[in-house]
């Protein structure tokens, strides 16, 4: 029993590893929910680091300890948190009953033993650093919980956004490598008109700006927070003064755009701006799956598909078809995105059942909106460096399809007309637009050249062509 103690809560005692930093509210919590297999998000856990601190030092500076030692080793505790440091402790499920009362139980008593530890005291101690008389001192899980977890989105908010413009510089890059390759441009799967490699490229990066717009305007709507107002909203055994200062004091410590709700009840009642907000999570998603979807594409083959890109080799493709080389990062990317939307839906469905003046779900929210972010920012940090920066044009297939495609008979609709047009294609019978147009004198090669070049196709509608209407030759 040496390395063991005795913990006591409402329920019972238990034992506890003695060398453990938790105690018996996590211990319960550790046999009751055993479910996902894996700990709350590590940024949640450096959240709640902050709101502690926050809270800890706000207490401490309306007086409520008066050890200054002590103090001084809770402070240090919640850093180590923020820091990271204490992260392997915070080990209760990510789904949990009780809208997240385990994690923050988990967390105060992590950082009461932590303190001690600091104080040369043994763990369990509580008579000396308490998770609840101080820790957890003038707070509630019904504001801590969903003040940290609104700062550990807005750190993944950051993260995502940085990865996206890196992918939306990327294909601005190839916008630029590629403005000169002419190409069939496609719709319901066929040929339509003439555009530029280049312009598919930019169109991709126009599209991922868009959502690095939304994603920035999201900040906005997760700094509002809900500490101070304990249990309901209503600031219930804390000081007016604490609920007043608490956030200033976070504000300071996160470096973040916090601000305490004005109706503190309203605040802790409703989550529906995570749902705003995994909302343009999954705008992004289907960005992704589309942008995906079309490099599977655009380098099908290579020989009996579109080859017009080469993505980048990552790994073989088959272990039967020799040679075989999959487009792996863009199927990678795809099935996070896709992923990142049926989290949309877990979360949306947990938000809608939250009831009268608490949202029992959180947790489930907590782990659906914190794994989108890691998963798009991945996807597309991955899209980008292992993809989209090693892309390669075959620019003889690109001339080919131009040259041989019924796509190039609309950039000769100026200088035909749309029946001469259409008899050509027909006469072609799937040989050489270019060339049986100009053995039948229709065109010269450069004119053919002329209206099928990156300037013509990419300007702003058609170009009248100095040449005699065929219909009156």
């Amino acid at each position: 029993m040496a390395d063991m103690r005795i913990e006591q809560d409402l329920l019972g005692t238990m034992e506890v590893p003695m060398a453990a930093r938790h105690g018996i509210h996590t211990a319960r919590a550790l046999a009751n929910f055993p479910l996902l297999g894996h700990p709350v998000h590590g940024q949640l856990a450096r959240a709640f680091g902050a709101v502690k601190l926050a809270s800890l030092r706000t207490n401490r500076a309306l007086g409520q300890f008066g050890e200054a030692a002590m103090a001084e080793a809770m402070e240090r505790a919640c850093l180590e948190l923020l820091e990271g440091d204490l992260g392997v402790d915070i080990r209760v499920d990510a789904l949990q009953g009780g809208a997240g009362t385990s994690t923050n139980m988990n967390v105060n008593e992590v950082l009461a033993n932590r303190a001690l530890e600091i104080l040369g005291l043994a763990h369990g101690s509580y008579d000396r650093v308490s998770p609840l008389d101080d820790l957890n001192l003038h707070q509630s899980t019904n504001d801590t919980y969903p003040t940290a977890l609104r700062i550990a989105a807005i750190w993944g908010l950051k993260e995502l956004e940085r990865q996206v413009l890196g992918l939306q510089e990327a294909f601005q890059s190839k916008e630029k490598a590629f403005a000169h390759i002419v190409k069939v441009g496609r719709t319901e799967m066929q040929d339509a008109v003439l555009m530029t490699l280049g312009r598919e490229m930019g169109a991709y990066a126009e599209a991922l700006n868009r959502d690095r717009w939304r994603l920035a305007k999201c900040e906005e709507r997760l700094r509002v927070v809900n500490l101070g107002g304990t249990a309901i909203g209503t600031g219930l055994a804390a000081p007016r003064e604490f609920i007043f200062r608490a956030v200033d004091e976070l504000r300071e410590i996160t470096g973040l755009g916090l601000a305490r709700a004005e109706n503190l009840v309203e605040a802790t009642q409703n989550a529906d701006v995570f749902v705003e907000v995994s909302g343009l999570l999954k705008a992004l998603a289907t960005t992704l799956i589309k942008i995906s979807g079309d490099l599977r594409l655009l380098s099908s083959g290579p020989e009996a598909g579109l080859a017009e890109l080469r993505l980048p080799a990552r790994q073989a493709g088959s272990s039967i078809m020799p040679g075989k080389v999959n487009p792996v990062i863009p199927e990678a990317a795809t099935q996070a995105a896709i992923l990142a939307i049926a989290h949309d839906h877990a979360l949306t469905f947990a938000v809608s059942l939250g009831s009268l003046e608490l949202h029992p779900f959180l947790p489930l929210v907590a782990h659906s909106l914190l794994e989108s972010f890691d998963l798009l920012a991945r996807a597309c940090a991955i899209l980008r460096s292992h993809c989209v920066e090693g892309l390669e044009a075959d620019e003889e297939r690109c001339r080919r399809h131009v040259e041989n495609g019924t796509a190039a008979a609309t950039a000769l609709l100026p200088l035909l007309g749309y029946e001469a047009t259409c008899a050509l294609v027909a006469r072609t019978q799937g040989g050489s637009l270019k060339d049986q147009g100009i053995q039948e004198g229709l065109f010269t090669e450069a004119q053919f050249s002329e209206l099928t070049s990156a300037e013509a196709v990419n300007q702003l509608g058609s170009r009248t062509m100095n040449a005699p209407d065929p219909r009156r030759a």
